[in-house]
């Protein structure tokens, strides 16, 4: 297990206490293997601090200006994808998710460096907002703390945090809709400007037929909807994407369960050994809901690669503006080789992407598609993928399962993707685990939470995080994932829970 990195002075072990696992966990997504996040991550963490140290200097000389810069979280996940960033120009991005470097190399990736004003909306405002401010909403919406957490952090009184994240949320809303009217837009777009701040700002207006369409169709809009829009819950995404961009929205999840864990609402051993004691309070209030997650935030612009229908649009829709969605990784080549026993325990688990697609007047969301002709590169070994026990990283030892039970749970599905979660029941006590099915249309699985995924053909493996490994007598495990699909997309069969065939159900 690497060591962590050693802070070198008091504002520095500020810094770590506060950002370092959210760090490691950007980070994690960012790599094909544990030992290669740790080391992205300590590299971005120096990095990320000596920016935020910059900036606090630059605030200090401009005192009764705002500075414009991000609070310290995602700064410091800024850091992160500059980091990779420059991996991939200096000639190391094999080191990086294969994702994320057709990423780096899109046009996707150069708005966030790019003018000033052709950067995400939710970014503009976030960074247009008083660093107190940003904050808040950060560690609200994208970090998933409970108030009275928030509160303790940010020296606020935890009677009145609730009323101050409203206004600040109202504030934001504010700023991103100054950014959007800011955004050089063509006359179809300025036309639709004031139609849209005036049907997002009430939960129960339903947006004329045009406008839906335009919102399907239109990145920008599409973005500022997702920001503008207070009451459908869009607004976690819309920062996470708008600021992270690669990765959000599974950096999102990730934090919102970190989040329930610490509380014990979620898995056993919340302890986060990396980051120290757990914070007490928890998602149960916070939590972010499936539906409302996702929904609305045309996440092709945020590089999460998701076509937005804000308002109610028809299903047809779904399709507008595929092109644009960030490509999922061809699943050809694993990554769980390098999920190894040995890998050092993550400070916040992952999650899973709850999108819904519903037929209300509610946003539906669309998903990440492959990208044609992609390939991944093989940086560490790989296992095989047959139906008996594997032993991740060739450690550990799985009990055997003489009886369970696994359930298939489409969650939504959209022209030419869909995510799923699966929920397995043991009868026994597991100290390891291995799920595996196959499925009947060539589908291909993308990206994977709360487990790691290989697959070979048809053929699905996957292997227990080392958070969740141990599952308890009549308890279950669950985990999600994100493929593609093309002309049918049946339910997978032959389920098996290391080695051992499951029951429907």
């Amino acid at each position: 297990m690497p060591d962590l990195p050693t802070p070198k002075d008091a504002t520095e072990a500020a810094l770590f206490s506060e950002g370092w696992d959210a760090v490691l966990s950007f980070a994690d997504l960012c790599t094909s293997g544990s030992l290669t996040a740790h080391q992205l991550a300590t590299e971005a963490f120096a990095l990320g601090v000596r920016e935020v140290r910059a900036a606090e200097r630059t605030h200090v000389r401009g005192a009764g200006r705002r500075s414009s810069r991000l609070p310290t979280i995602p700064a410091l996940l800024t850091a992160v994808r500059d980091t990779a960033a420059g991996w991939e120009a200096d000639g190391t991005g094999h080191r990086l998710d294969p994702d994320l470097r057709l990423w780096l190399n899109s046009g996707r990736a150069g708005r966030f460096s790019g003018p000033p004003l052709e950067r995400p909306i939710a970014l503009r405002g976030l960074r247009d907002m008083q660093e107190a401010d940003a904050s808040l909403l950060w560690l609200a919406e994208v970090e998933a703390l409970p108030l009275p957490t928030v509160a303790r952090r940010l020296g606020l009184d935890p009677a009145t945090v609730g009323g101050e994240l409203d206004q600040v949320r109202t504030l934001f809303r504010d700023r991103c809709h100054r950014a959007h009217l800011d955004t050089p837009m063509d006359a179809q777009c300025r036309s639709y400007a004031r139609l849209l701040d005036a049907v997002t700002r009430s939960p129960a207006a339903d947006a004329p037929e045009d406008l839906s369409r335009h919102l399907a169709t239109c990145v920008r809009c599409a973005e500022a909807a997702a920001c503008l829009r207070l009451h459908g819950g869009t607004v976690p995404a819309a920062l996470a994407g708008g600021v992270i961009g690669w990765g959000g929205l599974a950096y999102l999840e990730r934090r919102r369960r970190a989040a329930e864990v610490r509380l014990g609402a979620g898995r056993p051993g919340g302890a986060d050994p990396a980051a120290g004691a757990p914070e007490e309070g928890g998602g149960g209030s916070r939590m972010l809901r499936g539906g409302l997650l996702a929904a609305a935030v045309l996440l092709s612009a945020l590089a999460l690669g998701v076509s937005m229908m804000p308002f109610g649009g028809s299903g047809d829709d779904k399709a507008a503006g595929r092109d644009d969605r960030q490509p999922v990784a061809d699943p050809s080549v694993s990554r769980a080789a390098g999920r190894s026993s040995d890998r050092p325990a993550s400070p916040s688990a992952p999650t899973a992407a709850t999108p819904s697609v519903t037929p209300s007047p509610a946003p539906s969301a669309t998903g990440t598609t492959a990208g044609p002709g992609a390939t991944r590169p093989d940086p560490e070994p790989q296992g095989s993928t047959s139906s008996a026990p594997q032993q991740p990283g060739g450690t550990g030892s799985a009990t055997a399962a003489p009886g369970c039970r696994a359930a298939y749970d489409l969650v939504s599905q959209w022209s030419d993707g869909f995510q799923a979660t699966v929920t397995v029941t043991t009868d026994r006590p597991l100290t390891d685990w291995q799920v595996s099915w196959t499925f009947r249309d060539d589908q291909q699985v993308g990206q994977m939470w709360d487990a790691t995924v290989h697959q070979d053909g048809s053929r699905v493996t996957a292997d227990a995080a080392d958070y969740n490994r141990t599952v308890a007598a009549h308890g279950t495990l669950s985990f999600g994932f994100i493929a593609t699909w093309h002309g049918r997309n049946r339910a997978p069969y032959a389920f098996a829970l290391n080695g051992a065939s499951c029951t429907a159900g």
